[in-house]
């Protein structure tokens, strides 16, 4: 393992946390607007991009129980998407 390989994998975690993290953000602040308890679109779009990235540096990380966390969570998030995708035509 090389210190720019580490690199590369530190920061698709750090990336991968923050957009999960974002998630939140997105639907306190799409509740807050809606006066309403509402998950937006957007929300199934940072879960996924986040639960990817963080399985691609659990995997290289070589963590079972990270990678068991998050290897479904993608195909839930994924099929919310299609569902609302669906919903839509």
């Amino acid at each position: 393992m090389t210190l720019s390989n580490l690199n590369f994998f530190l920061i698709i975690g750090f990336l991968g946390q923050t957009l999960f993290s974002m998630r939140f953000i997105i639907q306190w602040l799409a509740s807050e607007k809606a006066k309403a308890s509402v998950i937006p679109f957007s929300f199934w779009i940072f879960s996924l991009g986040g639960s990817v990235l963080l399985l691609i540096y659990a995997i290289y990380k070589k963590d079972p129980v990270f990678i068991l966390g998050q290897a479904p969570n993608i195909l839930i998030y994924s099929r919310n998407i299609y569902l609302i995708k669906k919903g839509r035509k």
